[in-house]
């Protein structure tokens, strides 16, 4: 019996517990002091009551022998999955409902769609990077090549041609670093794609925080990309599902390689390894579509997005350099004084109570930044930003 080795090749502990590790100590050596928590991307507001309806409603139904509803179909139910294709016709975007995936988040899929792609396949990630990328492909003992994003692209690279990949992650709004691709830009990744017969893994998490309608909210909205991209979204951030659990993912059924339809494939594999996503979840997610769930939704969007505003106003007051806070949950922001990202943590830890994440924890290229999030209260946001002014002012 031989065990999988390339997890020798991951970190012993995720970026997450490591901060966890030391917020913990400093709270044990200084209880006097309040902690504000700007780092992991958990919302704090509670679901809207369109959606906390949905879900008593979805439990009563499973307490009567008429409604109750027992195994479920892997891919999800109609009901929601013909409400994602209502949303998507708002960027324009026609969707086959057997193309549209119910899952349990967006980061379960991200790893288990490598099922469908050979180990030799290389990766290809941007640096910094979402650590599950990265971890899930060297657990499988993928190549991965990384492409630099830094602060001459604006952290949104584009295709070299010198580079051959055959899996491309492209997250937009990006985690960590808050930039958005425009349409322009995503046209020349889904022409590399096309042109060397690679896949583009999309993550569209963070879709729903884009104000600007000339920034695409779908990869599908650029021609070409149902031959050559596979999207995942999520309702965590969207509608506060952190907790509740629930995502979609869109196969195109064009995708087809080597005579293997990858839309076939994902439903062969999530039929023998998902159970789906539990009905009363689902029914919730449901809710999110409708009128009064969208306008209930939007008012807990833009009180993040009014976060965001007290973060990079802050920022702006003091001239440190940043990008995202716009368009995204992220504000990813340099290290005053060239500062290495872990001392900065350390920091705003010690001085101010303030909790953030050092951008190291994602590649490379976050050496010397720093991850802040809009997922807080608006009180705690503008405490933690009036200690952060009166710290470096």
């Amino acid at each position: 019996m031989n065990v999988n080795k390339n997890y020798k090749n991951l970190n012993e502990s995720y970026l997450f517990s490591n901060i966890a590790k030391k917020v913990n100590d400093f709270a044990l050596k200084n209880s006097d002091m309040e902690i504000i928590k700007l780092g992991i991307g958990d919302v704090t507001l509670p679901l809207c009551p369109a959606i906390i309806e949905a879900l008593h409603n979805a439990v009563d139904e499973m307490a009567r022998k008429e409604t109750f509803k027992g195994y479920g179909p892997e891919q999800g139910y109609d009901f929601l999955k013909t409400s994602i294709q209502n949303y998507y016709k708002n960027f324009e975007v026609s969707l086959d409902l057997n193309e549209i995936f119910i899952s349990d988040g967006a980061k379960s899929d991200l790893g288990n769609i490598l099922d469908l792609f050979d180990k030799d396949n290389s990766c290809l990630v941007p640096d910094p990077v979402y650590p599950v990328y990265v971890d899930t492909n060297m657990m499988a003992g993928r190549r991965i090549i990384f492409i630099d994003a830094n602060e001459e692209n604006e952290f949104l690279p584009l295709p070299n041609e010198k580079i051959k990949a055959d899996l491309i992650y492209i997250c937009s709004p990006n985690n960590p670093t808050g930039a958005v691709y425009n349409k322009e830009q995503l046209k020349k990744w889904v022409d590399y794609a096309l042109k060397n017969n690679s896949i583009i893994l999309f993550d569209s998490a963070y879709e729903s925080f884009i104000d600007d309608n000339n920034l695409p909210r779908s990869i599908y909205e650029i021609e070409g990309a149902k031959n050559c991209a596979i999207e995942f979204c999520s309702f965590s951030k969207t509608a506060g599902f952190t907790g509740t659990r629930c995502g979609y993912t869109i196969v195109p059924k064009e995708l087809v390689f080597d005579n293997m339809s990858l839309n076939k494939m994902w439903l062969r594999r999530q039929t023998t390894k998902f159970n789906g996503v539990p009905y009363i979840v689902q029914k919730a997610a449901a809710a999110v579509f409708t009128e009064e769930g969208q306008k209930q939704i939007h008012e807990n969007l833009n009180y993040y997005k009014q976060n965001a505003k007290v973060i990079s106003g802050t920022l702006d007051k003091l001239n440190i350099k940043y990008t995202g806070g716009k368009n995204s949950p992220y504000i990813w922001l340099k290290c005053p004084n060239n500062m290495n990202s872990w001392d900065f943590f350390d920091l705003l830890l010690n001085k101010i109570g303030v909790v953030g994440t050092p951008g190291s924890g994602f590649g490379k290229n976050g050496e010397n930044w720093f991850r802040l999030t809009s997922f807080n209260t608006l009180e705690k946001t503008q405490e933690a930003m009036e200690r952060f002014y009166n710290l470096f002012k």
